[in-house]
């Protein structure tokens, strides 16, 4: 007999997207029973009135405000009851076959206690989906592009390996992001400090700490959009990758609990070396002010929320 399954799902403005998730959702072959829990972050879009009118037999929590990703989640921790949680974002959109075969992989891999699967663009192009831990340096290599002259640092989103096998790995994206139930009654589940980024990379981190394994599943596919509710839950800088002010307070939390005093100022002297590197790239590739400006905006953000968290000790909101 199949395992219940507790579907945790946080709403924040992606209305346009509720129909084609629940319904790739209800299309599953799964032939155990499973709910969806559902938490709407005080969506500004139809997303309340959507959830109201078409799930009224869900489990349905209406915030007030928006108290961020993983408080959202932990919202629903006390209404759970299946052996497996899964934690599905509004953008990803399962196969018919994906709830079926990564709960079978864990009712025979006692030992797993997350899994995560093949994620996918539409296209059906990879997506980084079994990650390494960031580390200062790994993230200093990443950001400036000087990774190919550290060849044997493993960056976080390495996707120089063999997707098609499974595999232990350090963590998995919280799109598709299924748990065995004695892991979050031994260890719970999100560190509230994080707003939004980082927690399920500390999350999994306790979580192997705590002896469980982490897996990459690659038998089945979800297709991940990406950056759905982030568009409109935090300015962006104008530097780089476009990295939101959410990830890097939330990166700071992150290496000063995990990496002590020490990795904090490791980051913070890596963080201003990457800026001073980049600008200097902007300029001997004649990119102009705006491209060097950005440089120095990514620095300020930075450095002011070192200090507005009290050197990364709480959260700022």
């Amino acid at each position: 007999m199949n395992a219940a399954i507790d579907i945790l799902v946080v709403n924040f403005n992606t209305s346009k997207l509720l129909g084609d998730m629940f319904s790739t959702l209800h299309h599953s072959d799964y032939a155990g029973e499973f709910r969806c829990l559902i938490v709407d972050n005080a969506s500004s879009d139809a997303s309340a009135e959507i959830l109201q009118r078409n799930h009224s037999e869900e489990l349905l929590l209406l915030n007030k405000i928006n108290v961020g990703f993983g408080r959202a989640n932990n919202q629903l921790v006390e209404h759970i009851k299946g052996k497996f949680v899964l934690l599905l974002n509004t953008d990803a959109f399962v196969a018919p076959d994906t709830l079926t075969k990564s709960a079978d992989y864990m009712e025979n891999h006692s030992e797993c206690g997350i899994l995560g699967v093949r994620l996918t663009d539409r296209d059906g192009e990879m997506q980084p989906s079994c990650r390494y831990f960031p580390t200062p340096f790994n993230v200093f290599l990443s950001r400036t592009g000087l990774d190919r002259f550290f060849p044997w640092v493993r960056l976080v989103d390495d996707m120089s390996w063999d997707h098609a096998t499974e595999r232990e790995c350090d963590w998995v994206p919280g799109c598709y992001y299924l748990i065995r139930r004695e892991v979050i009654d031994q260890i719970g589940l999100f560190d509230p400090r994080y707003f939004l980024y980082y927690e399920e990379i500390d999350h999994c981190k306790r979580v192997k700490e705590a002896g469980w394994k982490v897996v990459y599943y690659p038998h089945t596919s979800v297709v991940h959009l990406g950056g759905e509710s982030a568009k409109s839950a935090g300015e962006l800088t104008a530097s780089g990758r476009q990295i939101s002010a959410l990830q890097i307070e939330s990166e700071l939390l992150y290496f000063r609990k995990h990496h002590g005093w020490a990795g904090l100022a490791l980051h913070m002297l890596l963080v201003t070396l990457g800026d001073l590197i980049l600008a200097l790239k902007a300029m001997l590739k004649g990119r102009g002010r705006a491209a060097i400006a950005a440089c120095w905006q990514h620095a300020r953000i930075t450095w002011g929320l070192l200090l507005d968290t009290h050197f990364a000790t709480r959260p700022t909101r």
